[in-house]
């Protein structure tokens, strides 16, 4: 396989054909992807999430369908369903549009519980049910959803059972001056998503997961993680703080972010920077918290400052 961390730049070229000033949001993804785990991006229309995923999809050469959420979808639009042939006098499955390797569930909470819920088995299992019948859905499988956080009118917030299955969540955000400018100069022209070159396919995306299995965590690395996440549960203003789910959540970025780092071992700096987007999604504050305007990413940067860091290195 190709050096790992080379890889990812390679791949992250490719998405800059497109994307244009947001490298870090980028390898961020790419890092819950190394992880086998699903993406949240939730932010303001016009900012490229969903161009994101596309061009992601076209680097890592993935066959990639697109789920536009609406307050009509019903879960059998999401997972498929049997469909009676008078023909043939017998049921065939009609597969839905999570049988993929990449789903673009765009606008997520648009949908009602109901239809979110039908994505909970996909995204935990890999498979789905449906009439009894359990099938294994295309490996490698990633979800990346996005939410618009602004607009609430006809949307359905996303239950935490759900937001819990979302390794990450993580914004695009607007570009600064420069990079607007280079980027309305790019798509001014001729179509750049076209120029985005497949880079990789599912077997590097396999190589990469199973890499990041073997990148060591070292007592004292893992006890400052469990450590802030533990220490989560008891901060005052938190009524549900992360769960062991979340905790090994934390470990497997921090591995992968190691690995796209060109290291064989986690260091507390892969902890510090995935915290908030692996932790604030999964924290639910109580009534006197959301009254003083406190927010979840807050009180993950006040938790990761309070906390001691170990300065040991790792296990040799």
């Amino acid at each position: 396989m190709v050096n790992p961390s080379d890889l990812a730049a390679r791949i992250a070229d490719e998405v800059e054909k497109v994307i244009v000033g947001k490298r870090p949001t980028i390898l961020l993804v790419l890092t819950a992807l190394a992880a086998d785990g699903h993406v949240l991006l939730e932010d303001v229309p016009g900012v490229g999430k969903t161009m994101l995923v596309r061009a992601l999809s076209r680097a890592l050469s993935l066959e990639t369908r697109r789920l536009q959420c609406t307050p009509d979808l019903m879960p059998q639009d999401v997972t498929g369903l049997h469909v009676y042939s008078r023909r043939d006098e017998q049921f065939s499955f009609q597969a839905g549009p999570v049988f993929t390797n990449l789903l673009l569930a765009d606008e997520l909470n648009r949908a009602t519980p109901r239809t979110q819920s039908a994505l909970l088995e996909a995204m935990q299992e890999r498979q789905v049910t449906v009439d009894g019948e359990t099938m294994a859905l295309p490996q490698p499988f990633f979800v990346l959803a996005t939410e618009n956080p602004v607009e609430q009118e006809g949307t359905f917030p996303l239950p935490e059972a759900e937001l819990d299955r979302f390794l990450l969540r993580t914004a695009i955000g607007y570009p600064e001056a420069e990079a607007e400018e280079s980027l309305v100069r790019l798509h001014l022209g001729a179509d750049r998503l076209a120029a985005v070159e497949a880079v990789a396919g599912p077997a590097d995306i396999q190589a990469l997961q199973d890499a990041a299995r073997g990148i060591e965590i070292s007592a004292p690395i893992l006890g400052y993680l469990v450590g802030l996440t533990r220490g989560l549960r008891q901060r005052p203003g938190v009524a549900l703080g992360p769960s062991p789910r979340a905790t090994l959540a934390l470990a497997r970025a921090a591995q992968a972010r190691a690995l796209i780092a060109g290291r064989d071992f986690v260091v507390p700096d892969d902890i510090q920077a995935l915290a908030e987007p692996v932790l604030a999604h999964r924290l639910m504050l109580d009534a006197s918290a959301e009254l003083a305007g406190t927010t979840a990413s807050e009180v993950v940067a006040t938790a990761l400052e309070q906390t001691a860091v170990p300065f040991e290195g790792p296990d040799r």
